[in-house]
């Protein structure tokens, strides 16, 4: 919301400086996002006096004229312009200006003669539409002054971000409540006087409703004799410091009426709407089947089922709204016009403006909601305006449907209770001035009030509501700052949170960074990585994406961790360690609402610390995610853990497994697919992944670890290397070897796989270094050969191998 600091002062007095007003409507909620300077891009355009008027000698609609602009001689300009004369004053940019439209004011040749500037018209400034020629100035206008500073055009406007429940802030009249109520001022609303004429209105329009769940309320009135024309300057530069390009008077006055009251009207050229009895009728309605619309913008719209119109005799005529219709639009031969102010249904207005992809000021505002008591305030607002611009007389009465009235709400409010939430001693005076500046009507005794909320305050249904009003207004740097209440209250992390930090601590210390990556996912994630859902799994389809390629909500953190890989390695980070614990969803067919699963993941990509700058590095791969998850595994405490050789579309044959704890799949680990990888343009290498689940991470683990004394006798180290058929896995040799040695095997560690000379094709030789120790004396050469042999013996017969000579 665009608010012009003119336009506010007219509303209520303000005497605060810009900076301090800022501030306070920055801490009542309605944040300042940006303060424009107005006026500030016509600098270089100044009052000009015409001296002389030439016909250009090799044109015939041009004209040479010679202008004072207060310099040191008079400037040639040649003109195009045909309502001048010489004597007249005029807007004159001069060279090396830059003017609203972008254009730059150049010394150029014009048929021959050199022009040093340009007279201009309204449209050409910025302030109004009238392009038929030069803006003329009054005769005592002082030349060489700064038009801007001559027109009064210096304006500063503050962008408002406007919270989706105060639509009463998406008008000028709404704002100015606001500051009034932190300023203690009281806000003026704009006088109407209306004289009506002719023929009632009545005896010419008549209007139906035909769901009034859909359109609460539908007014109009008539102006009969308009003279459709450019708008005033007044109106125009109003107009234009709200961000809207000026049209012409009639759409400028509706404009500037929505603006200024927040409730969008529309304006019909009522000749051209059909007759039903000699009337012009009406009719709110759903679309029909098949039935188009050309909108304003020229486009032809079908309509679906449930599109809300406008509507007469030959068909839809407006989109109920968002958007006007081409056949009934107000042209320059425009001599009666019928306006509308209606209270449309939000839900409705939503969905037609965003499937037609037609967001404006109008559509926003119906969707927050509007006044529907307001309407026809709003209607003789627009109508006095219209008759003061483009003439006309207004015709007696308004056609006014109103099937659901809205009722103020009534709302009991206790002092006590307030100052009790508040930790405040504010007063009845106090209490009661704050909600009456807001707009709010306040009775009762001192303690017990009664207030009665306005219907443009929709937000505000209960006590607590008027409370929060009360302590924004009066600032909550003026609440004093208590301790909450109560004895022996200790804060601190839960149990889950606690684990949480130590998991997080030790992905940190095994070398990965955190990030944090979109909760949203592109509905192509899923082909690209291969996922597969579960047979009644499903993605969960956002109703409202901020884009299409986001539209999911995520089911793996990997599409979000790859894309930061993928992006790091184009900006030249050739390593990338990351993490992310974050949640994933899903659904299934029938349920409500989604599932929702916390994981941890992680990426590694390209090497450890490289020493140098021709230093390749050791490429990252399975092996080093292994460890990254058994660094966790083991922080956890986790006792009860172990990787399966696994095979997952999304990950590399033989490089990938699942992770299990108690038996328990809880997630998976592995090299990422090149196909994955080239599918999100990830070049450089390989990548490492893994992704586990929260919840049964954090159950297994312990936070308290048994103590093992350490070992008073020396252990014996033996290398055994075993050769197996491919097929087997190291982790099932490794358990044979375990259960071979029993307790008095104390480490078994795999450090070496090997295929090639000496070992048979279709085998492979697992290597592992085993340490041997007894925990009541040192082991002797006899005890160690007879255990080793056992070893050897058992495992290799357990998984069909044999010792490597």
């Amino acid at each position: 919301m665009r608010v012009s600091m003119k336009w506010l002062r007219e509303l209520v007095d303000v005497e605060l400086p810009l900076e301090a007003l800022v501030d306070l409507l920055d801490m009542t909620g309605t944040k300042v996002e940006a303060v424009h300077a107005i006026g500030a891009t016509l600098e270089g355009v100044v009052v000009g006096l015409i001296l002389t008027k030439k016909r250009h000698p090799d044109a015939e609609t041009l004209w040479v004229t010679t202008v004072d602009v207060g310099g040191e001689r008079p400037l040639t300009i040649v003109c195009g312009g045909q309502n001048f004369e010489a004597g007249d004053r005029v807007p004159v940019a001069v060279v090396g200006t830059t003017l609203p439209n972008g254009v730059t004011i150049k010394k150029a040749k014009l048929r021959g003669i050199v022009s040093e500037g340009m007279n201009c018209s309204a449209t050409e400034l910025g302030i109004g539409s009238d392009a038929s020629g030069l803006f003329i100035l009054p005769a005592d206008a002082p030349v060489g002054v700064p038009f801007a500073q001559y027109h009064g055009m210096a304006d500063t406007v503050l962008e408002l971000e406007v919270t989706p429940n105060r639509p009463d802030c998406l008008s000028m009249i709404g704002v100015a409540r606001e500051v009034g109520a932190v300023t203690g001022r009281i806000a003026r609303v704009p006088s109407t006087s209306l004289t009506e004429s002719g023929e009632a209105v009545e005896a010419s329009v008549s209007v139906a409703i035909e769901d009034p769940s859909l359109c609460s309320r539908y007014t109009a009135r008539l102006v009969r004799g308009v003279k459709v024309g450019p708008s005033p300057a007044w109106l125009a530069e109003r107009v234009a410091a709200t961000g809207t390009r000026p049209i012409n008077n009639v759409v400028d006055v509706t404009n500037l009426v929505m603006f200024e009251l927040g409730q969008p009207l529309h304006a019909f050229d009522a000749a051209t709407l059909g007759l039903q009895s000699g009337k012009r009728a009406i009719s709110v309605r759903l679309a029909l089947p098949g039935e188009t619309l050309t909108t304003l913008d020229g486009q032809e719209r079908a309509l679906a089922a449930d599109t809300l119109v406008i509507s007469d005799q030959s068909g839809a005529v407006a989109l109920a709204g968002v958007m006007g219709g081409a056949a009934t639009e107000v042209t320059g031969s425009t001599v009666d016009v019928l306006l509308e102010s209606a209270c449309f249904d939000p839900a409705s207005t939503g969905r037609t403006s965003r499937r037609l992809a037609l967001i404006s000021e109008a559509s926003m505002r119906f969707e927050r909601g509007v006044d529907a008591n307001g309407c026809v305030d709003v209607l003789d607002r627009a109508a006095s305006l219209l008759v003061e611009v483009a003439g006309g007389t207004v015709a007696p009465g308004v056609i006014d449907e109103y099937p659901r009235p809205a009722v103020p709400a009534v709302v009991p409010l206790r002092i006590s209770r307030l100052n009790a939430l508040l930790g405040t001693e504010l007063d009845r005076a106090r209490v009661a001035g704050i909600l009456e500046r807001l707009g709010l009507q306040v009775d009762g005794p001192a303690d017990e009030l009664t207030v009665t909320v306005p219907t443009f305050r929709p937000d505000l249904g209960r006590e607590v509501d008027l409370i929060e009003e009360v302590v924004r207004v009066h600032g909550m740097g003026l609440v004093p700052s208590t301790l909450p209440a109560g004895r022996g209250r200790v804060g601190g992390l839960t149990e889950d949170q606690e684990r949480r930090e130590r998991a997080g601590a030790a992905l940190r210390g095994a070398g990965l960074n955190e990030a944090i990556t979109w909760s949203f996912a592109d509905p192509t994630d899923a082909e690209r990585i291969g996922w597969v859902f579960g047979p009644d799994e499903r993605p969960v389809r956002l109703l409202n994406p901020m884009s299409g390629d986001q539209s999911l909500l995520r089911f793996s953190t990997l599409p979000g961790l790859i894309r930061a890989v993928a992006d790091n390695r184009r900006k030249g980070v050739a390593d990338v360690h990351l993490y992310e614990m974050g949640s994933v969803w899903w659904t299934a067919p029938g349920r409500k609402q989604p599932k929702e699963r916390a994981v941890v993941a992680g990426v590694l990509a390209g090497s450890w610390n490289r020493t140098g700058w021709n230093d390749p590095g050791v490429a990252l791969d399975l092996s080093d995610m292994k460890g990254v998850v058994e660094s966790l595994v083991e922080e956890l405490g986790i006792a009860r853990f172990r990787l399966r050789a696994a095979d997952l579309p999304h990950l590399q044959p033989g490089r990938s497994a699942e992770v299990l704890i108690g038996g328990d799949v809880v997630g998976w680990l592995g090299e990422v697919h090149p196909s994955v990888l080239a599918s999100y343009g990830c070049a450089g290498g390989p990548v490492a992944a893994f992704e586990l689940q929260l919840k049964p991470l954090l159950k297994a683990a312990r936070d308290v670890r048994p103590f093992t004394d350490l070992p008073r006798f020396p252990g014996v180290k033996m290398d055994l290397a075993i050769v197996v058929p491919d097929g087997v896995p190291a982790e099932r040799v490794e358990q044979a070897v375990r259960s071979a040695g029993g307790k008095l095997l104390d480490e078994v560690r795999l450090f070496d796989a090997y295929r090639g000379e000496g070992v048979a094709p279709g085998h492979t030789s697992l290597a592992f270094a085993l340490v041997y120790r007894h925990p009541d004396h040192t082991l002797t050469d006899e005890e160690v050969t007879a255990l080793h042999e056992k070893v050897v013996r058992k495992a290799t017969s357990a998984v069909g191998g044999q010792l490597r000579g």
